[in-house]
């Protein structure tokens, strides 16, 4: 059995995730390979002078991040297979710890009081046709005619019978990109991109080419390259500040990048899911190029996370696939929530609860500048989240570990890099927690950056 010894003096409280952390870091670098037996959880903690508790904790921590598997009778070895991807955020809330990992809107009990209310009015007017019905033709005309409203909203002019509902952003991106590269496809994106993408993009059996970007996004010699060398058939882009950057493309470079587009006659999918919430954004790529371009966007990051339906606007030429995909794969959205969505973009519900979530958001990013003041990091006033680079993947490695130590939960960059050049960053999230508890964090942040975090030790 491969000898090694966990840095007992750099555990800290609560243990069991800094055991956790100290361990995969080891499998991360390769200091313990795929195929590693790991000590009995009774003999682990012996050494570390620690609970069995701890350390089964530990073990399950591990095994919930894909890195080791328990095997009855046999015990707990490293994995050899190759993770699928990389999660930015925490799958769970354990223990007492900010979480300013994954990307959520600012939320009070307000927004609970409303669900509930607007689940009071449901109940006693339901259409018929939203629980009775299998057919989305029967269900969904009045639920179109009001989404055009809400997509005029986003600077998206459709008609209704080229709007597709869906079950959210994710359920978007998936229908759009089957519906334009088929299997061995290629797909440009940006370099720092959307988290999903890569391992949505391997089930689908499509090829990912990464593509440069600067302060606005995707450059377009980079995307005219790509077209002319790599092959792609689409162009997946986030242009309104949802991408980890904090990037927010300017009303040329949209002009620009749809230009390249139509050039080359490939698809763009255009992923704006804070739709009207950026205040002074510039009409969306699909107003330079309606006729090739699937506009995706969706209500959890602005108006509740438990909205969970979307828009889905298709060019004529794209329809009858969008169709069939979405029918194979989802067959039709939620007619429950969707009925919400409609009744509260019908009544100013949705556009209200918006314009609170700026204003609650230009609050928070004010709290960030106040708390990482001197501290170079990227984000836009009303975006959900700051993008804070660092020196190198280590310095990254070490960023996130040390800020779990002390109780607060960031994304790394690792998770949001779509080609083999890494640019260390960590994602905070400003929308997921109570500001008291964002300023708890953001002092640990900033603390963490102002100092050399030492690093954590593990000696095989």
């Amino acid at each position: 059995m491969t000898m090694w010894y966990i840095d007992r003096p750099a555990l800290r409280r609560p243990y069991y995730l800094s055991l956790a952390d100290q361990i995969g870091r080891a499998i991360g670098d390769g200091r313990l390979a795929a195929g590693v037996r790991l000590p009995p959880h009774r003999i682990m903690a012996d050494g570390l002078k620690l609970s069995v508790q701890t350390v089964s904790r530990a073990y399950e921590e591990l095994i919930r991040r894909g890195l080791v598997s328990g095997e009855t009778g046999r015990g707990t070895f490293v994995r050899g297979d190759k993770p699928e991807g990389t999660l930015p955020y925490i799958p769970e809330r354990l223990g007492e710890i900010v979480d300013l990992s994954i990307l959520k809107p600012v939320c009070e009990t307000m927004h609970v009081e409303r669900m509930q209310a607007a689940l009071v009015d449901l109940a006693g007017s339901l259409p018929p046709s939203t629980v009775l019905s299998f057919r989305p033709n029967v269900v969904f005309p009045r639920h179109k005619a009001v989404a055009v409203d809400w997509l005029r909203h986003c600077g998206v002019s459709v008609a209704p019978a080229n709007i597709c509902l869906t079950n959210g952003a994710t359920a978007g991106m998936t229908i759009a990109l089957m519906s334009v590269a088929g299997a061995g496809g290629a797909v440009g994106t940006e370099a720092i991109g959307h988290h999903t993408l890569v391992p949505l993009a391997t089930y689908l059996g499509l090829k990912l080419t990464a593509l440069d970007i600067d302060d606005e996004g995707i450059l377009p010699d980079a995307l005219d390259a790509a077209c002319r060398h790599d092959g792609i058939r689409a162009v997946f882009l986030q242009p309104s500040v949802i991408g980890p950057t904090a990037a927010l493309m300017g009303e040329g470079r949209r002009a620009a990048i749809a230009a390249v587009a139509r050039k080359h006659d490939i698809a763009i999918i255009e992923n704006d899911v804070l739709g009207p919430l950026i205040e002074d954004r510039p009409p969306p790529v699909a107003a330079f190029a309606p006729e090739r371009t699937l506009y995706v966007t969706s209500f959890t990051k602005t108006v509740l996370p438990g909205l969970r339906t979307g828009y889905l606007a298709v060019p004529d030429r794209m329809l009858s696939a969008v169709v069939n995909r979405h029918l194979v794969t989802n067959w039709i959205a939620t007619p429950l929530i969707a009925e919400l969505a409609t009744r509260w973009v019908a009544d100013g519900t949705a556009v209200e609860l918006v314009r609170w979530q700026r204003q609650a958001l230009r609050q928070r990013q004010e709290v960030v500048a106040e708390m990482l003041a001197g501290i170079p990091y990227k984000a836009h006033r009303e975006g959900l989240h700051l993008w804070l680079p660092l020196e190198t993947p280590e310095a990254e490695e070490l960023f996130v570990a040390q800020a779990r130590l002390r109780g607060v939960a960031v994304a790394p960059g690792r998770s949001f890099q779509m080609g083999s050049i890494r640019q260390p960053a960590v994602r905070v999230s400003v929308g997921s927690t109570t500001e008291a508890e964002l300023r708890t964090g953001l002092k640990v942040i900033a603390n963490l950056h102002r100092s050399d975090p030492e690093p954590l030790l593990l000696a095989i």
